[in-house]
C-alpha cells in the first residue's frame, strides 16, 4: 500500500544522513516521503529529489555558540546535564516552541499517513493522536526504551541490578519532558481542543500505547535487550545508496595528498570543537608529529583549523566518509553515532575522543568491541596521549582484525530495507 510519510529530524548531519537514507529507500519503494529538517541541510537532500520542509535552526545554532561549545564540554555525564538545567532551559524553551510550530506546518501540509521523528521532536506523538495518524520514533542510540541489561548511557554502572537499570531511563523520561509539558499543553489548547491527543506523550500515543521505535544501528554494534517490547526494533544502520565512482568525493588536493604517500589517519571531531578550536588544531598536529603519521584534518563545522597545516596533513572542510574512511589506516573522532558506524563499515580501528552526550557511550561500544582503544575523553586530551593512542591503533593487529570482523557482519544487513519494511507493517497494522 502506498503511503505519505514524513520524517522529521533535528541536529547535526549525523542526525540528518540516516534520515535521508531511510527517505531514499522509502522513495524507491513507492512511498510518496519527505523530509523535515534545518533548511542548511537542503543542498545536501535537494540531490537526491526528496521534498523537504523547514525547520528552525535555533538548536543548531546555539550549539554553535560559545555558551553552546561550553555546554557540549559539560554534558559527559547526566548530573552535569541536570545541573545545567535551570540555565538553559529559559534559552530553549523558545527555541522548542518555533520546532513545534514548523514540525506542525510540514504536517498540515504533508498529510502523513506517518510520520518517523528523532527523539528531539517530541511534539510528533501528539500530532498523530490528534489527526489519528501514526508516529514512529527513530533512534540513532539506544536511549528511549527501557531495559534491565544496562543503565541509560549517561548513568553510572552500579552493581544495584535490573531495577536500577530500567530506573534511570524512567528518571531521565521525567527530568527531559520538565521543559516540554508546557508546550503540547499550549499547542493542544490551540490545536486541539477536542482533546483526542491528552495523555500523550513522546513515548506513547494517546491511546496509551508504546511509540514504536526503530534503533538505526546493528545489534553486531549494540545487542537489543532481551526484555524490550516488540515495539522496538533495532532494524540495522540507515546507510546511504554506494557508489563506486570518486566522482563528487573529496577534491583533486586530497586524492593527490592520499596517493602521494602510506595511508593516512582521519582525525575530525564533526560539529564539536569545544571552547577554543585553536588549541585543539594545535594539540592535534603535535600528537601527529609525535605519532610520525600522515593525517587528514576536517574541519566539520569549525571543530579544527585547517589553515597553514605541515606537508604531512591535508585539511578539508567537509568529505564524505563513507568515500574517505576507505582510504585511511584509522580513524580519530568525538564518537558521534554517524562517525563511529562508518568508521566500523569501512573495517579500520577508532581512536574516539568524546565530548559528551552518548559519544562516551558509542567510545566504549568501539573499545569492548575490540575495534579501538580505549576512548579518551576531550577533558583529559593531550599530544602525547593521542598519539600513544594512534600509534597503538596502527601497530596492534588486533584492533584492525576486529575492526574487519564486525565490517563483514554490517556488510550483510539492510537496515534501510528492515526498517522500510517495518513501516508498511505499521499501515498493515502489524
Amino acid at each position: 500500500m502506498r503511503q505519505r510519510v514524513l520524517l522529521a529530524t533535528v541536529g547535526t548531519r549525523g542526525d540528518v544522513q540516516p534520515f535521508l537514507a531511510l527517505a531514499i529507500a522509502l522513495r524507491d519503494a513507492g512511498h510518496d516521503v519527505a523530509i523535515c529538517t534545518c533548511p542548511r541541510f537542503v543542498p545536501f537532500i535537494a540531490p537526491w529529489g526528496v521534498a523537504t520542509f523547514p525547520l528552525d535552526e535555533g538548536l543548531l545554532e546555539l550549539l554553535e555558540s560559545p555558551l553552546g561549545r561550553l555546554l557540549i564540554g559539560k554534558l559527559d555525564s547526566v548530573w552535569s546535564a541536570l545541573r545545567l538545567l535551570p540555565s538553559v532551559i529559559p534559552r530553549v524553551r523558545p527555541i522548542h516552541e518555533r520546532m513545534v510550530a514548523d514540525t506542525w506546518a510540514a504536517t498540515v501540509a504533508w498529510r502523513p499517513d506517518v510520520t518517523v521523528f528523532h527523539p528531539k521532536l517530541f511534539c510528533v506523538p501528539a500530532f498523530a493522536s490528534a489527526l489519528g495518524t501514526r508516529a514512529i520514533a527513530a533512534a540513532l542510540a539506544p536511549i528511549t526504551v527501557p531495559t534491565g541489561e544496562r543503565p541509560f548511557w549517561g548513568m553510572p554502572r552500579l552493581p544495584l541490578g535490573r531495577p536500577y537499570n530500567r530506573a534511570t531511563y524512567q528518571f531521565l523520561r521525567g527530568a527531559s519532558s520538565l521543559g516540554t509539558r508546557g508546550y503540547l499543553r499550549e499547542w493542544r489548547a490551540t490545536h486541539d481542543p477536542a482533546g483526542r491527543s491528552v495523555g500523550s506523550a513522546p513515548h506513547r500515543m494517546a491511546s496509551g500505547d508504546p511509540v514504536p521505535v526503530l534503533h538505526a544501528y546493528s545489534t553486531a554494534v549494540v545487542p537489543r535487550p532481551a526484555d524490550w517490547p516488540a515495539s522496538a526494533q533495532v532494524t540495522g544502520y540507515w546507510r546511504m545508496p554506494s557508489t563506486s565512482s570518486d566522482a563528487g568525493h573529496g577534491n583533486d588536493v586530497l586524492r593527490a595528498f592520499l596517493a602521494s604517500g602510506a595511508p593516512p589517519v582521519y582525525i575530525g571531531f564533526g560539529s564539536m570543537s569545544g571552547v577554543d578550536p585553536a588549541a585543539t588544531t594545535a594539540l592535534v598536529v603535535e600528537a601527529v608529529r609525535l605519532a610520525g603519521v600522515r593525517a587528514v584534518f576536517a574541519a566539520g563545522w569549525g571543530g579544527l583549523q585547517v589553515a597553514s597545516l605541515p606537508d604531512t596533513i591535508c585539511g578539508v572542510d567537509q568529505v564524505d566518509h563513507d568515500w574517505l574512511f576507505t582510504r585511511v589506516a584509522a580513524v580519530v573522532h568525538h564518537g558521534g553515532a554517524g562517525t563511529t558506524a562508518a568508521g566500523l563499515h569501512a573495517g579500520v580501528p577508532s581512536v574516539i575522543c568524546p565530548f559528551g552526550v552518548d559519544q562516551p557511550f558509542w567510545g566504549r561500544q568501539v573499545m569492548e568491541l575490540g575495534a579501538g582503544p580505549a576512548p579518551i575523553a576531550q577533558r583529559r586530551l593531550s599530544a602525547p596521549a593521542l598519539a600513544a593512542a594512534i600509534s597503538t591503533c596502527l601497530s596492534d593487529p588486533r584492533y584492525g582484525a576486529a575492526a574487519r570482523r564486525i565490517q563483514e557482519v554490517l556488510r550483510r544487513e539492510d537496515g534501510t530495507d528492515h526498517a522500510v519494511r517495518a513501516i508498511e507493517a505499521s499501515a498493515a497494522g502489524s
